[in-house]
């Protein structure tokens, strides 16, 4: 084996921790001490981790740590569930270090080998077993059309109870939501999840949410309505509306619909990666842009409750990989497909815009889809200031500015933001929308390296 390209930056590294817990359990991990057998090459890292308690990573058996840089992808023998675990982390970053301490080897040990032999054959055969009627198509068409059929007889049934609920809030007057509590809202996304509608039931729960939001929440609450109304009405009206509008429609009520785009093969910046959680969820979101294409995409990624996604990829690297859209109006969401090399440090970055264009930007994407919370936005030559007790994004060039949301002074990537701009313009990639701009990951003037808020 031969050693791979350039080697990550310890921040690229870190930014793949599922938590900050990991985060600090893998920096402590980033020294030669507890690390033997390591080694790099063709993309690949691996090494043995002494652990310093009575497990089976201590003593003689240390744990057996390899990752697969083109994913990336990991591999660990210790019981953690999160991914990238303790171990990766600390492993990457020794390797990111450049000091020798993970040196090029011809061929890695026999367990590392095997596990990326296996990982590499099974990512070589996907495309195969996908083709010409095998086993990871529909087995029975006319079965999967009689399935979908009832479930859209559901999905009718709910958004038509959905609708009495509203109109008997309506009829009662908004206070009443406030007197009723949470818990008729519960109930109400409740019987939304048995009628196969999650995104319906997940806007009715931020319906019993908003009369405890503070002030202003009727005109908050009555605004929410109208919106989950006319979600309602697309659906029970679907045939009536054009095709990119009926795929927004289906897509907002959590339907499922595959990628049905062409491949586009790019060098992809990851410019963000965030999770959000839930009781039963944690979603990924992976925001890409093309260098060639000029494209921003979203991919998503899962895991069950207390369990990080798989999918993880470093900020500020671009990997040369395919991604194909999803059906909706105006949707920035692609499936990833096949990688062809292991992400890499990329010298570019989105062209950046005025804050009043992303404002404008957000504007043109709510006529196709009006359920739309944010647009994806870089922002040119802005400067962080306080505005009383909120923040905001001032145009170093002109007199707008676009308003943080409430929440971001209570997390580190502001002041890491503030702290990078020194009272400069920085560049800053983030989401803006109706509440405002939220920073996702910014670069010092003149730099290439991208720094992660999130």
């Amino acid at each position: 084996m031969t050693e791979q390209g350039a080697r990550w930056t310890a921040e690229q590294v870190l930014a793949l921790a599922p938590d900050a817990a990991s985060r600090t359990a893998g920096s402590k991990l980033g020294t030669a001490g507890p690390w033997s057998e390591t080694g790099s090459g063709e993309g690949t890292v691996w090494g043995r981790c002494r652990g310093s308690g009575s497990g089976s990573g201590s003593g003689s058996r240390p744990y057996q740590t390899v990752v697969d840089l083109a994913g990336p992808a990991y591999e660990c023998s210790c019981p953690s569930r999160k991914f990238p675990c303790k171990h990766a982390l600390g492993l990457l970053l020794l390797w990111a270090g450049g000091d020798g301490a993970v040196p090029a080897s011809a061929e890695p040990p026999g367990w590392a080998g095997e596990w990326l032999t296996a990982r590499r054959g099974r990512a070589e055969g996907r495309p195969a077993r996908g083709e010409g009627g095998s086993a990871s198509g529909p087995a029975d068409p006319e079965a999967a059309r009689r399935r979908a059929e009832r479930r859209a007889e559901r999905v009718t049934a709910g958004a038509t109870e959905l609708e009495q609920r509203l109109a008997d809030l309506l009829r009662g007057g908004l206070a009443s939501a406030e007197q009723a509590g949470y818990g008729a809202w519960d109930e109400t996304a409740a019987r939304m999840v048995d009628a196969q509608a999650p995104g319906l039931a997940a806007r009715a729960r931020e319906l019993g949410a908003i009369p405890a939001s503070g002030p202003g929440w009727p005109a908050r609450l009555l605004e929410e309505c109208a919106l989950l109304h006319l979600l309602d009405q697309g659906w029970l009206r679907r045939d009536t509306l054009p095709d990119a509008l009926a795929a927004t429609v289906r897509s907002r009520l959590g339907l499922p619909a595959p990628a049905d785009g062409p491949p586009v093969r790019d060098r992809w910046l990851v410019l963000a990666q965030y999770d959000t959680v839930d009781a039963k969820l944690t979603t990924r979101r992976i925001w890409l842009h093309g260098a060639g294409s000029g494209d921003t995409r979203l991919l998503l990624s899962y895991g069950a409750a207390g369990r990080a996604p798989e999918l993880s990829l470093p900020v500020g690297l671009a990997l040369d990989a395919e991604l194909s859209g999803h059906p909706g109006a105006g949707r920035a969401r692609a499936s990833l497909g096949e990688r062809h090399a292991p992400p890499a440090p990329a010298a570019f970055r989105p062209p950046g815009v005025s804050t009043a264009d992303a404002a404008d930007r957000y504007g043109a994407a709510l006529r196709d889809d009006p359920w739309l919370d944010s647009v994806p936005v870089t922002l040119e030559r802005v400067i962080p200031v306080p505005d009383g007790d909120t923040w905001q994004l001032a145009d170093a060039d002109t007199d707008t500015a676009l308003p943080l949301p409430r929440t971001a002074r209570s997390r580190p990537g502001l002041w890491r933001l503030t702290a990078l701009s020194g009272g400069a313009p920085v560049t800053v990639f983030g989401e803006c929308g109706h509440r405002g701009f939220t920073p996702l990951t910014a670069w010092a003037a003149g730099a290439d390296e991208a720094v992660p808020l999130c």
